[in-house]
């Protein structure tokens, strides 16, 4: 990557740590979380500073600080999980959601390092770090919000809450059994994330009385429809060695739209449903009951 990519690259990473990620553990709710959350910026602040240290020792140590910060989120898995006992479409979702920013910041520690991580270049472990704060950590929170929104009774929205997971995870074996099944994760990814946009665009958009939460929600469902396009033409290109776009451009593009058009704007407007009174879409998801769904337009 040049120069001028790998800064974008890092701006994506700052907004993940900084915004995304707070954020999203505020619509997960809970008590130990929102400890964790009210601590974030220790881990934060030096993860945020090692992007901009030269490559060594200092800059891997501020990694670790982050490090440290995900595995705290990541921990709350396994206490949710035995706290819930559930291993329903939105649980899987969100279970998947606390342990993917730990991933990135893996990722994140070996690349400041300058250590090859299982063989991989620095390249590699820089994008794998914006990847999966955004594929991996928002895009299973939202799902997970939108199946909990969703009807009782649909399945498109357990489809969603399930294939976000999986893709996930295919994508990461693919770094590992190759390209062809990390285009088979994009693929289960894409579907996911499509069936998020539709469901947001169809159904929750409309619940809102605010307009302002609306054209939030209206713009990360729009925007999904083509970032997840360009994720699929780039995924099949490494596969098959098709034309498809640099990773230059896909930064600018995929990785913008992902980051500016669906997490934040999701989150945002997430955030903005819970002011909503009487509730227009159940937002909080630290633990299972749902709330009754009005159905104003």
């Amino acid at each position: 990557m040049g120069k001028g990519t790998t800064e974008l690259v890092d701006l994506l990473i700052l907004l993940g740590m900084g915004a995304v990620v707070p954020l999203g553990l505020g619509l997960i709710g809970g008590p130990g979380l929102a400890r964790v959350r009210r601590l974030w910026p220790l881990a934060a602040v030096p993860g945020a500073l090692s992007l901009w240290l030269p490559r060594g020792a200092f800059a891997a140590g501020c990694a670790a600080l982050y490090l440290l910060g995900t595995l705290a989120v990541a921990a709350h898995a396994p206490l949710r999980l035995a706290r819930t006992r559930s291993l329903a479409p939105r649980e899987v979702a969100v279970l998947m959601a606390l342990g993917t920013p730990s991933v990135a910041a893996t990722a994140l520690v070996a690349e400041r390092a300058g250590y090859p991580l299982f063989g991989f270049e620095p390249h590699v472990l820089t994008l794998t770090v914006p990847h999966f704060h955004f594929a991996g950590f928002t895009a299973a929170l939202v799902a997970g919000l939108v199946c909990q929104a969703a009807a009782p009774d649909s399945a498109a929205a357990r489809a969603a809450a399930l294939s976000v997971p999986a893709g996930t995870l295919l994508v990461l074996a693919g770094y590992f059994l190759g390209t062809w099944v990390q285009f088979a994760g994009a693929v289960v990814l894409t579907t996911g994330m499509w069936l998020v946009g539709l469901l947001t665009w169809r159904e929750l958009r409309p619940r809102t009385a605010d307009p302002v939460t609306a054209r939030l929600l209206a713009v990360s469902s729009a925007v999904l429809a083509l970032t997840m396009l360009l994720a699929l033409w780039w995924a099949l290109g490494q596969a098959s060695g098709l034309p498809h776009p640099t990773l230059t451009w896909m930064a600018a593009t995929h990785g913008v739209g992902n980051a500016l058009g669906f997490a934040l704007c999701s989150l945002l407007a997430w955030r903005r449903l819970r002011a909503e009174t009487p509730p227009a879409i159940r937002t909080d998801l630290s633990h299972p009951a749902d709330l009754p769904l009005p159905t104003h337009r």
